[in-house]
């Protein structure tokens, strides 16, 4: 669970301030992003496999699960737009969901 906080934490710190243009622009940037969000995923399917309903009790668990294998293996086809847009709608709730059950455990 940590190890989910602190990569998303990471991906919060690398975008501070950046706009999505600056994101396109940068191929270090998507990088970066996309490893971090590599590592919420992988940690995301362990904690299912160990504690699921600690897993089902975060939104859309699943499909972090499964970006981290678009990352992973569909490498040629991933879309920065759509990692940005990840950014945008789900990163905050991601961090405030994990720290609130670390909080709490």
């Amino acid at each position: 669970m940590f190890d989910i906080k602190a990569a998303s934490e990471k991906v919060q710190r690398f975008v501070a301030g950046k706009t999505e243009a600056d994101y396109m622009a940068d191929e270090l940037l998507q990088s970066a992003v996309e490893r971090q969000f590599e590592i919420i995923g992988e940690a995301m399917s362990k904690l299912h496999k160990t504690d699921s309903g600690v897993a089902e009790n975060i939104t859309d668990y699943r499909k972090m699960i499964a970006f981290r294998n678009v990352l992973i293996h569909g490498y040629a086809t991933i879309d920065p737009l759509i990692v940005w847009g990840v950014i945008e709608s789900n990163l905050a709730s991601l961090v405030e969901q994990v720290t609130v059950i670390l909080e709490s455990s």
